[in-house]
């Protein structure tokens, strides 16, 4: 799986990071969330799902491989 931010709708609520925070992150130097791991492993698919669901903006997409 392969995740895809679009910074452009992005608003860093932070919904994403609640889900999954070895996935994501949040700083005060960015405006938008921080994906650290693009390409998480198979243990990580729940976490990963929620907080795609979780955002409020629709800036994450889950692609399949």
């Amino acid at each position: 799986m392969h995740i895809v931010l679009d910074p452009d709708l992005c608003q860093a609520y932070g919904n994403c990071l609640l889900a999954a925070p070895d996935v994501f992150e949040l700083t005060e130097a960015t405006p938008v969330v921080i994906v650290r791991q693009a390409n998480p492993g198979e243990d990580l698919r729940a976490e990963v799902e929620e907080a795609v669901r979780s955002c409020p903006v629709q800036a994450l997409t889950l692609e399949h491989a």
